[in-house]
């Protein structure tokens, strides 16, 4: 199934019973990369509210569709300005902009279309995200394809709507956030400066499906549709796709999680273990963000003693700008 051209927003986010989306866990950074596939069958998002069991245990494996988070250009920063981070997947090109508090979408760059969102970006999460969370964002900018160009404007709508049990083929995820964001665009003629006559519009909704072991999403779905009726243009598509950890078996996961912290839940000391050669700094963040910690781990292992019984983040870095995260129970 073709990509819709939203379905880029979307996708490319504590042991305890709530996963909460925050900056210091799930913003990407310069060098994420995401090891993804699509999926084949329909993806269902019908279970809603809080205890729910998304059941999509017939979903398949489908061709590999990764992505890689990267620095802007010059030139892509003057064309989509603000920008911080670009994420690159196979022929398209997402721009964003990270402050303290939030990821906004600043453009989009698809085989299919060009957007800008200079007049106005777009708000992808504001941070931290629990069950429960709703919020609404104006976005504004101009477009381009090989058919037409114009403006567009409209909101995009992100609610935390569901949490519960993920199923996704052999696999069963715990302590799953759903977030589902709704984006509804009317567009405009280049010469219509005050946004008074739509000449078409563009809708989505899309879903993805957090844990709190996992920065990016297990599973994201979206369906989306674009009418242009000047254009004759009457589209609709969707797709899907999950984390290629979902289709491993459990021995080659083991040997992915490259880098891990024990003892977890811990009072007095941590040590480092597996994969963790790359890695020679640990910081430490509360669950909203703020470090709190920074420490040399070449030795590994770290002094935790002197830290409040909490639930914490550790971000290891080191060679190469490399970097990656787990979570930290102090008692």
């Amino acid at each position: 199934m073709k990509k819709p051209l939203f379905f880029l927003l979307a996708a490319y986010n504590v042991c305890s019973a709530q996963t909460t989306i925050t900056k210091a866990f799930n913003d990407p950074v310069v060098g994420d990369v995401i090891n993804s596939y699509s999926v084949n069958g329909t993806v269902d998002n019908s279970a809603t509210g809080n205890g729910a069991t998304f059941n999509n245990a017939s979903l398949t494996q489908g061709a590999a569709a990764n992505a890689t988070y990267e620095t802007p250009t010059a030139a892509e920063i003057t064309s989509f300005p603000g920008s911080t981070i670009k994420m690159v997947s196979t022929g398209n090109t997402i721009f964003y902009k990270a402050s303290a508090t939030k990821l906004e979408i600043t453009g989009v760059v698809t085989p299919d279309a060009t957007l800008s969102f200079a007049q106005d970006n777009g708000t992808f999460i504001t941070y931290p995200a629990s069950f429960g969370h709703s919020e609404t964002d104006n976005a504004k900018g101009t477009f381009t394809s090989p058919t037409a160009s114009g403006r567009f404007k409209g909101t995009i709508t992100t609610t935390a709507d569901a949490q519960g049990t993920l199923i996704v083929g052999t696999k069963t995820y715990t302590n799953v956030l759903r977030i589902k964001s709704v984006q509804n665009f009317n567009l405009y003629q280049t010469s219509d400066t005050n946004y008074l006559f739509s000449i078409g519009t563009i809708t989505n909704t899309a879903y993805t499906y957090y844990d709190s072991t996992h920065k990016f999403p297990i599973l994201s779905s979206t369906s989306g549709s674009l009418s242009v009726p000047l254009l004759s243009i009457n589209q609709s598509t969707s797709g899907a796709q999950v984390l290629s950890d979902v289709f491993l078996a459990t021995a080659d996961t083991a040997k992915k999680e490259g880098f891990k912290i024990y003892p977890n839940p811990a009072q007095d000391f941590i040590e480092f273990k597996g994969n963790n050669e790359n890695y020679s700094t640990a910081n430490i963040y509360t669950l909203d963000g703020k470090l709190i910690k920074t420490s040399d781990i070449t030795s590994g292992r770290m002094q935790i003693s002197e830290l409040p019984q909490a639930n914490y983040f550790i971000e290891v870095s080191g060679k190469g700008g490399k970097s990656q995260t787990v979570k930290l129970i102090k008692k």
